[in-house]
């Protein structure tokens, strides 16, 4: 399978896609300099800052709804899917747990009419075939993806939009990615993939 251009639109998890290095530098204190926070959704900057370090399941989610010309702000999915037990939100100190995906399968077959599967222990190599039968992949792998050259300290704990997958090579849009090269229509080798890929994500189709 040759891989061609893709059709997805891109979108970061934080509003302005530059700010990825000041985020990883700083937290999520760097948000509060971001410029377009209100178009995420948030009534409080401070409310955009506390979830966009999170919703990288969400970005996902966004970018596949666009693909089918729907726009969402990103905190509005983000507060749907809360609503059905996707994050868990901490009262006492308003931290956020998640992406949980069984419920995130539920509320975008409900809310948006896709279909959905969670998959486990799912093999690298076996992502081609997984694409053959859905649309697109959200993929749990290292944040680190973004330096490909690097080992990983660990696999999993972002998620990544995979959009076509051949036997050597795969395609992803990173919602954390740090400039365009690794942020949209990322491309590398599959074995490259599998350094970073923690063999599980979320499957998903219109």
């Amino acid at each position: 399978m040759e891989i061609v251009d893709c059709t997805v639109p891109y979108f970061s998890q934080w509003e302005s896609p530059e700010m990825t290095l000041a985020v990883l530098s700083e937290g999520a204190r760097a948000l509060h300099r971001d410029p377009l926070w209100r178009n995420s959704g948030a009534e409080t900057i401070e409310e955009y800052a506390r979830w966009a370090v999170n919703v990288c399941g969400m970005a996902c989610l966004k970018m596949i709804l666009a693909a089918r010309g729907e726009l969402h702000p990103i905190l509005s999915l983000a507060r749907g899917c809360t609503d059905y037990g996707g994050y868990f939100v901490n009262q006492a100190d308003a931290s956020i747990k998640g992406l949980i995906y069984a419920p995130f399968v539920t509320y975008v077959s409900e809310r948006f009419g896709l279909g959905a599967q969670t998959l486990t222990n799912i093999p690298t190599a076996d992502i081609p075939e997984v694409l053959s039968a859905h649309s697109f992949f959200i993929a749990s792998v290292s944040s680190a993806i973004r330096w490909p050259e690097r080992e990983p300290p660990s696999k999993g704990g972002h998620l990544v939009l995979v959009t076509a997958a051949s036997r050597q090579t795969i395609r992803f849009h990173n919602p954390s990615g740090h400039d365009r090269a690794n942020q949209a229509d990322v491309v590398m080798p599959l074995s490259t993939f599998d350094r970073f890929f923690a063999n599980r994500g979320i499957a998903v189709s219109f």
